[in-house]
């Protein structure tokens, strides 16, 4: 998968190497920056456009869908979401969110590059409004449904010290898991 338009210039380019962009070390539970509050981005320049571009290039490596600068150990209120080919949106970066408002109500499975090798069943409003800054300051409001409100809601509890763990009402099973893979071929 190639870098989205913009990463690195202003051209899509065909991945990390071509870039340059560090692959961070994603913080796993039990690190207690994990569970600190991130504090408001401030400055919109160089140092967050890297920080972005190099969460963004993390969360590809490690075949995630969202990520936020305090598993990188950065605390720091900064997001992105890729939800994969499929998705209108592309790369969401959420500098500063603020949830507007949420309705519905789901259980699903959830995953995170923080707790690896693990999913569990959590339940979660199905839509989502929020408000964020994009990279250079400018405030956006946005109205996210399904998967993508999921990935909006996991990635601002990272920012508030929170893990799926915490919200879970069981671990899924191998069996189930086995189940998952055999429905994605």
């Amino acid at each position: 998968m190639g870098m989205p338009e913009g990463i690195c210039g202003s051209r899509a380019l065909p991945w990390w190497e071509e870039c340059a962009l560090a692959i961070r070390k994603v913080l796993q539970v039990g690190d207690p920056a994990l569970r600190k509050v991130s504090r408001p981005v401030e400055e919109f320049g160089r140092k967050l456009h890297q920080l972005l571009d190099d969460m963004y290039a993390t969360m590809q490596k490690e075949d995630g869908c969202g990520l936020a600068a305090a598993q990188v150990g950065v605390l720091r209120r900064a997001v992105v979401i890729d939800m994969g080919e499929n998705d209108e949106d592309g790369l969401m970066e959420l500098v500063n969110p603020v949830i507007l408002s949420m309705s519905g109500e789901a259980e699903g499975k959830e995953g995170c590059l923080s707790v690896k090798g693990k999913r569990g069943f959590v339940t979660r409003p199905q839509k989502v409004k929020f408000r964020a800054q994009d990279r250079f300051g400018n405030w956006y409001e946005k109205i996210v449904k399904d998967r993508k409100a999921v990935a909006v809601q996991h990635e601002v509890d990272h920012l508030n010290g929170i893990l799926y763990i915490d919200k879970m009402t069981r671990y899924v099973t191998p069996e189930e898991e086995e189940q998952d893979a055999k429905e994605d071929e």
